[in-house]
């Protein structure tokens, strides 16, 4: 019995240890990062983590291509390409700094994401911030990156995923920016000209309109010089751009027939006004997505596999879109997918698929890494890592599912068929 009593304490004690250094963990991915100002007003966040073999350098530039012209559709995806337009230099970072190097673009910024070995820093540093503090938009170059963008555009359009996904945002938004192409069209591309690119690179890259974020192993206070002085000089913004556009008219609710570029293949899909990234929703819409991915599964276990719900949330509303893709369905209008959607949004919410829902999207939240939520606090203007989010409750995601029971739905299917609007 004394032995049983020990071991009891033992493994009381061993689980509270566990307890312990996870509160400690989170504790400390959630901890403030240390903040500074440049003069030239730009915002420059150290998460400082000693444990790490590697320091990354987060630039964010808060502005994307909800900003593209009308009718230049694909214009700051090809600023963003201008950036580091060598593919070779990906192959420097890797081989001389021993790290990587990343851009990623979307509707709400342009993020260049490098790392390094610790004490290849300030050379990492000095490359990133010269690119991004004068990006080196020329003439000859913006010619050959335009080449390359109509190439990508093409090879796109032979998806029928994607033309159902340009179809379906088009259809439901009309010219709102987030319904129209990242990638942009081969008639815009061909519009944009390179004075466009050096009036959205003066108008858009300004160390105000930025935030550098700086995670790993580093010396602060050696990393706050460097900042100084490699990104001291970036010019300020005389005025910032706030992201305000007239919000689209309802969509065209008739089904939407569109020739599918893959014989026998096909894309359906249905799609609504989403929330923003910052709204009280947000999360609510992001476990609904869940819930109703699970019910349509279930309803069409045929297609199964084809079934996608997801939530595109923005600075501003976005979407939330029903997928449905798949092979050799000469007539994927079958699937009724209206029907479909309004008997899994009809459905009883029980407390078993809410809760699957829920751990799901928290899972996946958990892997978002913590430099990613304070630039998002900017972007976004989302709570920061150190406040916890706001627990979802099954209240919630039934007021967002009876929400969308009454929004009006664009549905576009790409087939085989002879297109008809």
């Amino acid at each position: 019995m004394k032995l049983q009593s020990l071991l009891l304490k033992i493994s009381t004690a061993t689980a509270c240890l566990s307890l312990l250094a996870a509160g400690t963990f989170a504790q400390a991915a959630n901890a403030s990062p240390k903040e500074e100002r440049l003069l030239n007003g730009l915002k420059l966040l150290m998460l400082s983590d000693q444990t790490a073999d590697k320091v990354t350098m987060f630039v964010r530039v808060h502005a994307g291509s909800a900003f593209d012209p009308q009718g230049k559709e694909g214009m700051m995806r090809l600023l963003a390409a201008n950036i580091f337009p060598n593919p070779e230099v990906k192959d420097y970072f890797k081989d001389e700094l021993g790290g990587s190097l990343d851009i990623e673009d979307n509707y709400d910024f342009i993020e260049v994401r490098a790392t390094a070995a610790p004490d290849k820093l300030l050379t990492m540093m000095e490359a990133v911030s010269t690119a991004v503090a004068n990006v080196p938009v020329e003439k000859d170059t913006t010619d050959k990156l335009k080449t390359a963008q109509l190439k990508r555009v093409e090879d796109l359009g032979k998806d029928p995923s994607y033309v159902a996904d340009q179809a379906a945002a088009a259809r439901l938004l009309g010219t709102y920016p987030y319904g129209r192409p990242i990638d942009g069209t081969p008639a815009s591309i061909q519009k944009i000209e390179f004075a466009d690119l050096l009036f959205a690179k003066q108008r858009f890259f300004t160390a105000d309109n930025a935030t550098v974020v700086i995670s790993g192993k580093f010396d602060p206070d050696l990393t706050y010089r460097a900042a100084r002085r490699y990104l001291g000089s970036w010019l300020k913004s005389d005025k910032r751009i706030p992201p305000t556009f007239r919000q689209p008219d309802d969509p065209l609710t008739a089904l939407q027939m569109v020739n599918s570029p893959v014989a026998d293949a096909f894309a359906v899909r249905v799609i609504t006004r989403g929330p923003s990234r910052a709204g009280a929703d947000s999360a609510a819409y992001s476990v609904v997505a869940r819930i109703l991915e699970n019910r349509l599964k279930t309803l069409v276990p045929a297609h199964a596999e084809g079934v996608a719900v997801s939530c595109n949330a923005h600075v501003l509303p976005g979407t939330f879109a029903i997928s449905f893709t798949g092979t050799k369905d000469p007539a994927p209008q079958k699937l009724e997918a209206m029907d479909l959607i309004t008997k899994a949004l009809g459905m009883a919410l029980t407390d078993a698929e809410f809760q699957a829902a829920n751990q799901a999207y928290l899972t996946d939240r958990e892997k978002e890494s913590v430099a990613d939520r304070w630039l998002d606090v900017d972007t976004f203007k989302t709570l920061p890592p150190s406040k916890p989010d706001a627990p979802v409750s099954i209240a919630d995601a039934q007021r967002v599912l009876d929400k969308l029971q009454k929004q009006p739905f664009a549905t576009v299917v790409v087939s085989s068929a002879k297109a008809a609007s």
